[in-house]
């Protein structure tokens, strides 16, 4: 019979497939969405883009400051719940539009990132900020269907 435990996991590795997609994301695809989004200006759009990294300097905030099992979404400030619907209306302004796209692509980013370490590592999910999120808005939608 086969155990259904989960399976432990082991930090990943530099140049894992994972390591490779998220990076890749982050500084490589950028430059797609700039040639459909913006062609006329992709170089321009491009770079912007990439400039949103910068976003990530909330990390130095956190310690450890690097923890590769760590859930950036919902951790830190720049990553926040809070954040995300302040990036999405940026979206409406048309000189803010490039950099909203950034910031929202490099969030979805870093969500693909979680949600490859959950695959892998159930507490990894448990001790997340979008589990516990999960949660409220469970309890919350309960709350509603009891009264």
């Amino acid at each position: 019979m086969v155990s259904r435990r989960p399976r432990e996991y082991a930090s990943p590795k530099f140049f894992s497939v994972q390591t490779l997609v998220h990076y890749g994301l982050h500084f490589l695809f950028p430059a797609v969405l700039a040639l459909i989004f913006f062609p006329a200006v992709w170089q321009t759009a491009y770079l912007i883009m990439l400039a949103t990294m910068i976003m990530d300097l909330d990390h130095l905030l956190a310690k450890p400051i690097f923890d590769p099992l760590r859930c950036s979404i919902g951790y830190h400030p720049l990553h926040s719940f809070y954040a995300i619907p302040v990036y999405t209306l940026l979206l409406l302004l048309p000189v803010t539009q490039i950099a909203a796209v950034g910031l929202l692509f490099h969030l979805f980013t870093d969500m693909v990132d979680c949600l490859w370490n959950f695959s892998h590592c159930r507490a990894c999910y448990l001790n997340s900020r979008i589990y516990a999120l999960r949660s409220w808005v469970k309890r919350l939608l309960a709350r509603e269907r009891g009264k």
